[in-house]
């Protein structure tokens, strides 16, 4: 990957806390907002979500999702060159004794400490999103398709 492309992509998923979230609601297409942060070695991400929550319920009747990370708009860039990236893959619950949960917690909590008293709550789960299909666009005309190896490569920094 182009290093001022790998560079733009490393900025924007640590500078962004939060993404848009797309699911199947009912069979229909639905999207909220979540806190991300990013598992170990960036082969993925992971979320804490409430099972009050309609996106908690659609990923574990269909975890084939979306993410949609965009940086905020300033005056100086277009609508159309604003830098995003979005990620298609599958959700998956952590379960207590899941191999990668303490870690994935661990991952949530060094970027969101705010939200420690939240894993004490029944409600909430941790959920890896894997992904399978990444594209990212850096700026205008600035488009590539990613692989899940080459997205955690360049957030691994290499």
């Amino acid at each position: 990957m182009n290093p001022a492309y790998a560079q733009t992509l490393r900025e924007l998923l640590s500078e962004q806390r939060v993404a848009a979230l797309g699911t199947l609601h009912e069979g229909r297409p639905h999207v909220s907002m979540v806190p991300f942060a990013l598992l170990p070695g960036g082969a993925g991400f992971v979320i804490h979500v409430s099972q009050l929550a309609a996106h908690t319920r659609d990923m574990l009747l269909s975890p084939d999702v979306s993410l949609l990370v965009v940086a905020p708009p300033t005056p100086d860039v277009s609508a159309q060159a604003v830098a995003r990236i979005t990620i298609q893959g599958r959700a998956m619950q952590y379960a207590d004794a899941d191999a990668g949960r303490a870690e994935a917690k661990a991952a949530y909590l060094s970027r969101f400490p705010r939200s420690a008293e939240l894993f004490g709550f029944a409600d909430f789960s941790l959920f890896a999103i894997w992904p399978d299909s990444i594209r990212f666009v850096g700026g205008f005309a600035q488009a590539t398709t990613l692989s899940p190896e080459t997205l955690a490569e360049v957030l691994r920094g290499g």
